[in-house]
């Protein structure tokens, strides 16, 4: 009797505890209702425009049909996966993908944080407001702009960089830089960091400001000088919003971009090292039509970013930071 008396206290705690912390969160989400309304709006975009189309996976199991649909239409089970992994362009792909994206975590993941520690040491306020407006100006321009820029400064004919390395005697003809494979991926890579470098700045700016300036005063002190500050306490504080947005991008490795690519690599000359699998599904699935198959590439791409975000986690759990 005394054993089964008290099993059931214990039960009773037991639910009392967990309807007490629902009761909680139920009395939590009633006192911030103003900011719950806030986030409703983006909750039913995500579903909208992220999870209903999801249903359109189900042509990559398929011989899609738009005049059959979804149902109608031959189910083929891994036959779109198999035909991607034998094509002749897959090992191409996957090498222009990778590479092109590890450059970019290589030399463009550190350059707004570079960036940022630089534009926190400037004192003269209109100084550094300047830089930070033509730092983030860039961001704003679509691509289709910005390749024309491109396209205008490394034109053989009257192209600046041609121009000044004339002048410069560095070269003694102008060199066709886009219709050379070998200064492309050097090319994308350094028009993608001047994009995005001033915009990639502000996380770390706002990361920075919240540091408590009480440490800096201890430290200058303790006779630190600002670069021994940078390095003791600026870089350690703001190191949780790197290892987030480093987690980020390893999950966001096989995205190497779309757009740039896409009008920066126009040239057929360049389709061995401009063609990834963003660029590779848009020419099977929009220009041929082959919609199954595109479907089953962009899986394929989906199913290892994920894979690739929750290894970064499970490393980044180490460090006592993480994404869950």
């Amino acid at each position: 009797m005394t054993t089964q008396s008290a099993a059931v206290r214990k039960e009773k705690t037991r639910k009392k505890e967990r309807y007490g912390r629902d009761l909680s969160l139920g009395r939590r989400l009633l006192n911030q209702w103003d900011i719950q309304l806030m986030v409703i709006p983006a909750i039913i975009y995500i579903f909208i425009f992220c999870y209903i189309p999801m249903y359109g996976l189900l042509m990559s199991f398929q011989d899609f049909s738009i005049f059959k649909g979804f149902w109608k239409s031959p189910w083929v089970g891994l036959k779109h996966f198999k035909a991607f992994l034998a094509a002749p362009d897959f090992w191409n792909i996957m090498r222009n993908t990778v590479v092109i994206s590890l450059l970019r975590i290589f030399f463009g993941f550190p350059a707004p944080i570079i960036l940022a520690l630089m534009l926190n040491e400037v004192r003269n306020r209109t100084f550094k407001r300047v830089i930070q407006t033509v730092s983030y100006l860039p961001h704003f321009l679509s691509w289709v702009i910005v390749s024309s820029f491109v396209f205008s400064i490394l034109s053989v004919e009257n192209g600046s960089l041609n121009l000044l390395l004339l002048k410069l005697n560095i070269i003694k003809e102008p060199i066709s830089f886009l219709d050379e494979n070998k200064y492309f991926w050097s090319i994308i890579v350094t028009t993608g960091i001047w994009k995005e470098i001033g915009f990639g700045s502000i996380v770390y700016l706002a990361a920075i400001a919240g540091i408590d300036p009480q440490l800096y005063e201890a430290a200058s002190m303790d006779g630190a000088s600002r670069t021994r500050q940078i390095f003791l306490i600026t870089i350690p504080c703001i190191l949780p919003v790197i290892i987030l947005f480093l987690i980020l991008a390893i999950g966001d490795l096989l995205s190497a971009g779309f757009e740039d690519l896409l009008l920066l690599g126009s040239n057929p000359i360049q389709r061995p090292v401009s063609d990834v699998i963003d660029t590779y599904v848009y020419r099977h699935g929009v220009k041929t039509q082959r919609f199954s198959y595109a479907t089953a590439v962009g899986m394929f791409k989906a199913v290892i970013s994920i894979g690739l975000l929750a290894g970064a986690n499970k490393l980044a759990k180490k460090t006592g930071n993480s994404l869950w």
